[in-house]
């Protein structure tokens, strides 16, 4: 876990792939108890609330409040679809178009945590739309003794930038399979992924709101750390 920002209402936080969010589970580290622990060791008691989550084989920047009211006016941006985020993928393939839209309707299936893209009007089934931008295009046979060689069956890997327009549970994984372009590393949603651990190929770069208290916008961004990106930008 690595401090981007933090003052006294909000703390945001750049989370490593593999940690979880939460976890119920004894002895594991989780964003949330190694931010009460930063705390406590800082001798500063403090609570802690999630705005959004991000999944566990996922890194890249996470929004934490640090009182109720700040975590109801965060959560109310969010809503509001006023709080903007972007990713960078690796994906599978190359795309046709260099710019583009995908807009589907996705079902979650929380029993075995997981959602799927189903007919509109589907029971239960929530509109996801995301924005798409091809930045780069690799060829595999250029990274023959990295890890992106052992964890993509393709022969091309894109490096997308992507824009949610929806907050979906899995909806970009969901939404990039989908469009026949599964992301790199995703044994959930990527059926050709190899076994064994590997981080997913998706990175939160970005983030804007504003600030609860003065309602200044704000920014900020970080570059991948993982060594899927690492090893190609």
């Amino acid at each position: 876990m690595k401090i981007i920002y933090e003052d006294n209402e909000i703390i945001i936080c750049h989370k490593m792939p593999g940690v979880p969010v939460q976890t119920a589970r004894t002895g594991q580290q989780d964003m949330v108890s190694m931010l009460r622990n930063y705390f406590a060791d800082k001798g500063e008691s403090t609570e802690i609330f999630l705005i959004r989550r991000l999944d566990q084989p996922v890194e890249g920047i996470m929004v934490f409040a640090r009182s109720s009211k700040a975590a109801a006016i965060l959560s109310r941006q969010v809503q509001e679809k006023s709080v903007e985020k972007q990713y960078l993928a690796l994906a599978e393939g190359q795309f046709k178009e260099k710019t583009g839209e995908l807009e589907d309707y996705l079902l979650k299936d929380g029993k075995n945590n997981t959602s799927q893209v189903v007919p509109k009007g589907t029971k239960g089934a929530k509109p996801a739309r995301l924005f798409y931008e091809v930045k780069k295009v690799f060829s595999k046979s250029e990274q023959s003794a990295g890890i992106l060689a052992a964890a993509c069956q393709s022969e091309t890997v894109s490096l997308v930038k992507i824009r949610l327009d929806t907050g979906r549970h899995h909806q970009i994984r969901v939404q990039m399979a989908h469009a026949g372009h599964p992301l790199v590393g995703d044994k959930k949603y990527n059926i050709n992924c190899p076994s064994g651990y590997l981080p997913v190929g998706l990175c939160s770069v970005q983030t804007s709101f504003c600030h609860p208290r003065t309602g200044e916008r704000m920014e900020f961004t970080v570059e991948p750390m993982g060594r899927l990106f690492t090893e190609l930008l």
